[in-house]
């Protein structure tokens, strides 16, 4: 044989990502937040997490498996929360401070948290698979309240907190965070 043969071309290494996932759900998030949940897309969420656009179809069998993931993780995110601060509460009263800055410190204060609660409540009076999040986020949250109070009051609480955080979303005057202390002390007399 006359002359050698080319060398095998080289093969780009492939890149060990095991956090991909996460990152695509976190650009998820991040994309919803800023676009809204009709505007986000595959392409958009890959760009975000700067990522090839074939990653979403390789962690993702569709955008509705993405939207249900991100949002589970958002509801996750709060109810951990939620747990934490009426975990914390010794009696009733701790317990109605705990809900007050629940809603006037962390629901109202994050705009990215906000805006995604807002997104999660409107895609879910659409899509079965959403509407099971927020079932079992309303239930986590319940069941939180359940440590201080009935379970009545306490589902009539939960009402009350997203009632106050979707009234503040949309409202050009929003409640103060003295106008939520009088509203959920005025429902817990």
């Amino acid at each position: 044989m006359s002359g050698s043969a080319p060398p095998p071309a080289s093969r780009r290494p492939r890149r060990h990502d095991p956090g991909r996932r996460d990152r695509l759900i976190d650009a998820a998030l991040t994309v919803i937040a800023e676009r809204g949940v009709a505007a986000t897309t595959h392409r958009e969420i890959a760009r975000a997490a700067d990522v090839p656009l074939g990653s979403m179809t390789y962690h993702f069998t569709s955008l509705e498996e993405v939207l249900t993931e991100a949002f589970t993780r958002h509801a996750e995110s709060v109810a951990r929360v939620f747990d934490e601060r009426l975990s914390a509460a010794k009696d009733r009263e701790a317990a109605a401070e705990a809900v007050i800055a629940l809603v006037a410190d962390d629901l109202l204060g994050s705009r990215h948290d906000l805006v995604l609660t807002v997104e999660l409540y409107v895609a879910a009076a659409r899509e079965p698979a959403l509407r099971a999040v927020t079932q079992a986020w309303m239930a986590r949250s319940r069941q939180a309240l359940e440590r201080h109070f009935d379970a009545t009051t306490a589902r009539e609480l939960d009402a009350l907190i997203e009632g106050l955080v979707l009234h503040s979303a949309l409202s050009t005057d929003p409640m103060t965070p003295e106008q939520i202390r009088h509203a959920i002390h005025r429902h817990l007399r």
